[in-house]
């Protein structure tokens, strides 16, 4: 068998059948879950034997181990063209045990200190009471101290009491000595990018925030799916590299991509699926069917399964050899036909809710504009096929895809729960059924009628972690194509969950037995008591916390040798490592507010200048002291030490705002949005940079300054220097922006302005009208700007009415931001959003009547007119007292008369030929009218201004109307 055959057998989990070399019997136990077979063999310790090889000299010096040659077996000895690939299996095997012993159970046969030869560790006979479990857990300890400061990345700390962190060291050592995609030997490891990826996934996990990943991974990975890759992969093998780079990007904040990485799986699967809607029940004591909804999905046909029916393959060969060389249909029969329980499915016992939408129809119907697939419209919402195990991932990874940074968003929350509750129907993965069920349970924690049950299903998951229910191999196959959190990281959330309810003491005992202590300090300071915090985290830095803890496990540990005779590894610090400290000092200074600066700055000298969280915090207390200067810097290193921080980001560019640094701002909130797209904030930062940037004026100012001085002082003169094409970008930004933010009235403000600049004047009319609607209940009128009505108005009446069919050059096309492209928009703006909720406003009437007058409607605009005249002049109580209001109110008048002189026959004329009768026509007798606004108006002023000689205007006006 080819190496290149036992590298997608190990991909695709599928047995090899009569394994005879070495390398097929190492890959056969690594899928098969023997990793103590692998970790203990003559090939681990030769290799373990030769630090520099396996590049852990480091990690020897620090533990005091010695080199030592050690002789291999010469029926075991690996041929030079295997070397390569047995080096690979090794790294894998490190890798996939430590991931089974702090991710999906149970645990290992072996201790930490079986991996090395027993000839690299120092001698201890003679020492008093030096008994072999006493060496062995010494041994254990010891390494796992030297570890764990050795995994810290980018100033984030890994977690200490991770089980065997050394395996996860071994591996990443192991897989960063070879090259990827250059010969080693005679062999090949093409698929070593997809193991760096998995490595570097979990090495993630363990740290308190992920800081991304290398610059060559993604793009090496990427390239196994192309074309030109030589590595020919099966579809399930295509879809598994994709699913993993989709979870790589959603690690590291980048959702777009991770979307985007999912759709493309489904595609590659052909899975099809569609979220619809079906008539059913909900609750106990509903009668009327309401539509529910569903997700209708299915597997392609050759890996549909009929329902309830369970196995461990997905039916489908992954490796593509030929036949004669393996037996894959009797393994995966010898498989499926062993009993695996699942974790435990916990029941609502609700009084209202049922457990299971009942649905009362078999048929299902798409929305409107959708059509649903052949094999999907014959399907019973209440009986679908079970779905491949692969496919179950792909749905929860779907299900990550709809979340959003607003999860108590009830929509959301709605859209999410069909995805998960089509996995857990069928439970066919002990790993895929327990991410769905924890994915449900966040979600119910939002719930009154579910979150008791969420917090159960919690506790039911953590206890379910150690147990040996099923196969490590089974546990182990989609652990990479899921987001499966380790069992410290779930223990924590049951923690957090605990808190939320108000069970503080609960959360708090969880967070001390994980030795979390900044979450403990919080749980101490929601318990009032700031005293206790600040005196753990001083206990901790001064050792006597830690030592005390050591004490009692060694003392726990000893006593379990001698009266049981059992091997109990304890997996203890003997201190804390530098990165921890920084920490701890970071916490301190969260705490003691008057000495923070100063506990911060000793963060960042513990930590050799390796701690984000130091200077982070010392940015922000810059920033609360309106230092943006002194800020930067700070935000600058932290950002240098671990980038995919997006709220340093944002600090970091309001910083550069405040100092007028245009071209920095925009850098800082571009990263910001790019790690965190969903901050509307940062876009609409980003959009207010753009308009305030504009390179050539900056280049000419340092040249001639003092004339640039002078250009600044003119505000007309600056926003004229905007180049167009930084508005389109503040357009875009703030479009996106608004996708996260839809009720922020002052986004849509801003977003209206830059759209009228931009000449995106439908776009302006929407906005508009989401203002008015988001000022609901208070001053509206206020709300509406003038001038982006008028020039709506403006943009629509430029084009010929010509009858309703325009006046265009021919060829040229119609838009939606110009005559009458634009005009439904600005007549539903005016009927349906602005005059239901204003109707005292003159200038909206004025502008109204335009626009119909530009329709040759005389009798709108005229009603327009007279609209305006009654909600302005006829209430102005000033126009009885004040003699320049009097004046205005006459000139109004006057222009009034005169529009329906102007208009008033044409009115007429118009009302004639629709043929309506004289009581319905309102403009029949027009002078009559206008004699009567005049007589009212007199008669209101008379007594204060009759002697004006505006008022003898009046009378002129009255006597050409009677004329």
């Amino acid at each position: 068998m080819s190496s290149q055959e036992i590298q997608l057998a190990l991909l695709a989990q599928v047995p090899l059948a009569s394994p005879s070399s070495t390398v097929q019997k190492f890959a056969n136990s690594i899928i098969l879950g023997d990793f103590k077979s692998v970790l203990t063999s003559s090939h681990a310790h030769q290799l373990f034997s030769r630090p520099d090889e396996a590049g852990i000299r480091d990690f020897y010096e620090a533990a005091g181990l010695q080199d030592a040659a050690v002789d291999m077996i010469e029926s075991e000895a690996a041929e030079d063209s295997d070397a390569a690939l047995v080096k690979l299996l090794i790294a894998i095997a490190c890798l996939q045990a430590f991931v089974q012993l702090n991710w999906t159970g149970p645990s290992l046969g072996f201790a930490l200190r079986d991996v090395f030869p027993a000839s690299v560790f120092p001698n201890e006979q003679g020492q008093p009471g030096s008994s072999e479990a006493r060496k062995e857990n010494r041994d254990d300890d010891t390494l796992h101290a030297v570890t764990i400061p050795l995994l810290a990345l980018g100033g984030e700390p890994a977690y200490h009491l991770a089980q065997y962190p050394t395996l996860l060291l071994l591996a990443i050592r192991l897989i960063s000595s070879f090259q990827s995609g250059v010969q080693s030997g005679q062999a090949v490891i093409e698929t070593l990018p997809l193991w760096e990826l998995r490595t570097s996934r979990v090495h993630q996990s363990i740290l308190d925030e992920p800081v991304g990943f290398p610059e060559y991974l993604l793009p090496s990975v990427e390239s196994l799916l192309s074309s030109s890759s030589s590595l020919p992969l099966s579809q399930a093998l295509r879809t598994t590299i994709t699913i993993e780079l989709g979870l790589a990007y959603h690690l590291t904040g980048y959702d777009k991509s991770a979307s985007n990485q999912f759709l493309q799986a489904a595609r590659e699967n052909d899975l099809e699926y569609q979220l619809t809607g079906a008539l059913g029940k909900k609750t106990k004591f509903q009668v009327k069917d309401l539509s529910q909804l569903v997700l209708l999905a299915r597997s392609r046909p050759d890996l549909e399964q009929e329902t309830g029916k369970k196995d461990d393959t997905s039916s489908e060969r992954l490796v593509e050899h030929d036949d004669s060389t393996t037996n894959e249909e009797q393994i995966s029969d010898d498989h499926a036909g062993k009993q695996r329980d699942m974790p435990e499915t916990l029941a609502l016992n609700d009084d209202t809710l049922l457990e299971h939408t009942e649905f009362t129809s078999s048929s299902v119907s798409a929305a409107p504009g959708q059509s649903l697939p052949s094999r999907l419209a014959s399907l019973d919402p209440a009986e679908q096929p079970a779905l491949d195990p692969l496919d179950q991932c792909l749905l929860i990874d779907l299900c990550l895809a709809q979340h959003n940074t607003t999860p108590e968003n009830g929509l959301t929350a709605s859209q999410m729960a069909p995805y998960l509750v089509r996995v857990i129907s069928h439970p066919r993965n002990w790993s895929v059924h327990t991410t769905a069920l924890l994915l449900r349970a966040r979600l119910e924690a939002k719930r009154s009628r579910t979150v008791e049950r969420s917090a159960l299903q919690l506790q039911a998951l953590v206890d379910q972690m150690p147990t040996a229910d099923s196969d490590p191999s089974e546990r182990l196959k989609y652990f990479y194509q899921l987001p499966l959190p380790s069992k410290w990281e779930m223990e924590k959330e049951l923690a957090q969950r605990f808190l939320s309810l108000g069970v503080v003491r609960s959360a708090l005992e969880i967070f001390t037995r994980l030795e979390m202590w900044e979450e403990a300090v919080r749980c101490y300071a929601n318990m009032e008591r700031s005293d206790r915090a600040i005196e753990i985290v001083q206990e901790l830095l001064e050792g006597k916390k830690a030592e005390m803890d050591i004490v009692t496990a060694r003392f726990k540990a000893e006593a379990s040798v001698n009266n049981i005779g059992a091997t109990t590894p304890t997996v203890r610090r003997t201190r804390i490592d530098k990165a921890r400290e920084a920490k701890l000092w970071c916490v301190l200074g969260d705490l003691v507010p008057d000495k923070a600066e100063e506990y911060y700055n000793k963060a960042w000298e513990v930590s050799e200048g390796t701690s984000s969280r130091s200077q982070r915090s010392i940015g922000g207390l810059y920033l609360a002291k309106d230092d943006f200067a002194g800020a930067i810097p700070r935000f600058q290193t932290a950002l240098k030490i671990n980038p995919l921080y997006a709220r340093t980001w944002f600090a970091l560019g309001c910083c550069y705002v405040r100092e007028e640094r245009w071209n920095d701002a925009r850098d800082a909130f571009s990263r910001n949005v790019a790690i965190e797209e969903e901050d509307a904030e940062a876009w609409n930062n980003l959009a207010a940079v753009y308009l305030r940037m504009d390179e050539l004026a900056n280049q000419k100012a340092k040249e001639a300054p003092e004339e640039a001085a002078e250009k600044a002082e003119d505000d007309e003169d600056k926003v004229a220097a905007i180049p167009f094409e930084n508005k389109r970008l503040a357009f875009r930004a703030l479009q996106q922006g608004l996708r996260f933010s839809r009720e922020n009235w002052r986004m849509w403000t801003n977003y209206m302005v830059v759209a009228v600049d931009v000449g995106e004047l439908a776009e302006a009319a929407r906005a508009l009208g989401r203002i008015v609607q988001g000022r609901l209940g208070k001053d509206v009128s206020s709300a509406i700007d003038d001038a982006v009505l008028s020039k709506l108005v403006d943009a629509v009446t430029r084009e010929d009415w010509n009858g309703g069919k325009g006046n265009l050059p021919e060829g040229q096309p119609r838009t939606s931001n110009e005559g009458l492209g634009l005009l439904p928009m600005v007549e539903r703006l005016f009927n349906e959003v602005i005059l239901p909720r204003v109707s005292d406003s003159p200038r909206i009437y004025a502008l109204q009547a335009r626009l119909f007058r530009w329709k040759e409607d005389w009798s709108a605009a005229l009603d327009c007119y007279l609209k305006a005249y009654r909600c302005g002049i006829a209430q102005d109580e000033q126009v009885e007292r004040n003699i320049d209001r009097f004046r205005e109110a006459v000139e109004d008048l006057e222009e009034l008369i005169d529009l329906m002189r102007m208009l008033g026959l044409r009115a007429k004329e118009q009302e004639v030929a629709q043929g309506l009768q004289k009581g319905k026509a309102k403009w029949n007798d027009w002078k009559f009218q206008a004699r009567t606004l005049v007589r009212t108006f007199t008669g209101r002023t008379k007594d204060s201004f009759g002697d004006d000689p505006a008022f003898d205007k009046l009378k002129e006006i009255m006597d050409e109307l009677r004329n």
